[in-house]
């Protein structure tokens, strides 16, 4: 299937997803109470609302046509879309050039390196495309796992979220982590609908992970920059995070990610206890994402 059909029924199954959500006294319709045979709007009733013909939303849902901007914004009124939900229709609508099925693997930028060393009580990690893991450093190893004990292939956030035990232990609210985690790779999908590696890991974990198969179907997609996670960590205990992640101008598909605490707090003195740690155990540069040093 080429990308532009790969897009197209990708919004089609959007669009089927976010009506099923809506219930008629949600958009202005009277409910009559009668059963549904199918959750949430019908597609007349999303068609009548965004004054569209049902055999021209009917086909579009069904990946068989385009969308003009203003269907799209109209669509995107009616099925109460936030603005991730909106910037992800227009994703998938908009970007029809065709990518190759194979990218060239990622490696980290020499200043995103030398940044991750030189932050010694701060965990961090760079982000590539699909959340592959591309450099961290030592307290984030000491944090999260030790990502130099992987192989490669296996370095990826979401990957590791659904099939590392010990991640679910380490985060005091996994669920809506992982949820998260799958809203991203979401959007991820609708920039590179045809990076083979995104398409091979989407199709491991949904065999794998009842959980992640089910939330990749109800397409739910976000795009957050910040926020605070809670960590029962084996070594210091719990420690509450704020994390930000910051774009690398020079590529945008690397991303620096941290994670702080507020000094003085319980969690700011015990990530100087886990950087003493850390430090005892501190690896070369090959098996942290660099280059070997010399």
């Amino acid at each position: 299937m080429s990308g532009r059909n790969t897009r197209r029924g990708e919004l089609g199954d959007f669009l089927k997803a976010r009506r099923a959500e809506l219930a008629p006294h949600q958009v202005g319709l009277p409910d009559t109470g009668a059963v549904r045979r199918v959750p949430g709007l019908r597609r007349e009733e999303v068609a009548q609302l965004a004054a569209i013909s049902t055999d021209y939303y009917t086909r579009l849902e069904q990946g068989r046509i385009p969308a003009s901007a203003s269907v799209l914004g109209s669509l995107a009124s009616v099925l109460r879309l936030d603005d991730d939900q909106r910037d992800y229709l227009s994703e998938l609508a908009g970007k029809e050039a065709a990518r190759p099925r194979r990218r060239t693997r990622q490696r980290v930028r020499p200043s995103l390196r030398r940044v991750l060393d030189d932050l010694r009580f701060t965990p961090a990690f760079v982000l590539g495309r699909s959340m592959d893991i591309l450099a961290w450093n030592p307290l984030a190893a000491a944090l999260v796992t030790d990502f130099g004990q992987l192989p490669a292939n296996h370095r990826n956030y979401v990957r590791l979220l659904f099939t590392d035990s010990a991640m679910r232990r380490l985060y005091a609210d996994w669920e809506t982590v992982a949820h998260t985690s799958v809203a991203l790779l979401r959007r991820e999908a609708a920039r590179y609908p045809d990076d083979a590696r995104l398409v091979e890991l989407v199709g491991e974990l949904s065999v794998r992970d009842t959980e992640f198969r089910r939330w990749w179907a109800a397409h739910h997609v976000a795009s957050q920059r910040i926020g605070t996670k809670t960590l029962h960590h084996p070594v210091v205990g719990d420690l509450d995070l704020d994390w930000d992640t910051l774009t690398c101008a020079t590529d945008p598909d690397q991303q620096l990610v941290t994670w702080t605490a507020e000094s003085e707090s319980p969690t700011h003195e015990r990530l100087r206890i886990l950087a003493s740690w850390a430090a005892e155990h501190r690896q070369p540069a090959e098996e942290r994402g660099g280059r070997p040093r010399h």
